[in-house]
């Protein structure tokens, strides 16, 4: 009885493990040859060469500080999609499925923007953005060790469309998980 029990937890914790990146990765397995859409991955090795640097400023340290726990980052996007909105309502729905906590949803007349996180023992490990509407798509996956704090850090030398919005949500999480 007790082997049955630690098998079933094996699998479910062998299951929450494979589920970092996999929506992401279904849609670039969907979007191969789609030429409609852009798809860029970044690997852990080149955040690693980034740490490589040599920092001048206490700004780049702490960017390099930072990077230096990301595993990857993947990106899908496209600027002129028909059906826009429907890829997004599709994906959000993939992502919650997934088990994705939401942090911050945007929605206006232009378009709809979505943060998520799975997060284990306080620890961010993947961060998740959908944006659509208007003929856009976008979807990001960040993962590794991600410290909000440092996120916006990482968008703003990065450049990642869309990322500049969580630059103050570390403050609203942080409050969320503090104890008085």
């Amino acid at each position: 009885m007790k082997k049955g029990i630690v098998i079933i937890g094996i699998m479910f914790l062998s299951i929450g493990m494979m589920a970092q990146g996999t929506v992401i990765n279904k849609y670039f397995n969907e979007l191969e040859d789609n030429e409609n859409f852009t798809k860029v991955s970044v690997s852990q090795k080149m955040f690693s060469m980034f740490t490589e640097l040599e920092a001048g400023s206490d700004a780049e340290k702490e960017f390099l500080e930072a990077v230096s726990k990301l595993k990857g980052l993947r990106l899908i996007l496209a600027d002129s999609v028909a059906d826009a909105t429907k890829m997004y309502k599709k994906a959000i729905a993939d992502v919650d499925k997934a088990g994705y906590e939401e942090l911050m949803s945007v929605k206006d007349a232009e378009e709809n923007l979505k943060f998520s996180i799975i997060e284990k023992d306080g620890i961010i490990q993947e961060l998740m953005m959908v944006a659509g509407g208007n003929k856009r798509f976008v979807m990001l996956s960040l993962y590794g060790e991600i410290d909000l704090k440092n996120i916006s850090k990482i968008a703003q030398e990065m450049r990642i469309e869309g990322m500049e919005r969580l630059g103050k949500m570390h403050d609203k999480h942080d409050s969320e998980n503090d104890t008085y």
